[in-house]
């Protein structure tokens, strides 16, 4: 795998963990919702398993944060170390010129 495509790679994973994140919060945030809510309703069986199920999803969005922050500082770096901008202007210069 050239450069440039390793780093499209790269990107594009960074891009599904942000959307993975965004997704863990939005789950979060319907959890906490569903809580509330319950506490006027008073479901036993939700008290009971939703405080479990929004610290599980919180912990995997810590986990997920980690290695959204990770993942993004090695992309970045690694765009960096192989001038990844130039690559881009060589293949669109490539392209252009057929």
């Amino acid at each position: 795998m050239n450069t440039l495509k390793k780093f499209e790679l790269m990107e594009k994973i960074v891009r599904e963990l942000e959307d993975l994140q965004n997704s863990k919060q939005a789950l979060i945030q319907k959890i906490a919702k569903i809580e509330v809510d319950n506490i006027e309703l008073g479901d036993s069986r939700l008290e009971k398993d939703l405080p479990e199920i929004h610290q599980n999803l919180a912990d995997n969005l810590e986990t997920i944060s980690g290695i959204l922050d990770y993942f993004a500082g090695k992309t970045q770096n690694f765009g960096d170390k192989n001038n990844i901008d130039s690559l881009k202007e060589q293949e669109a210069i490539n392209n252009a010129t057929g």
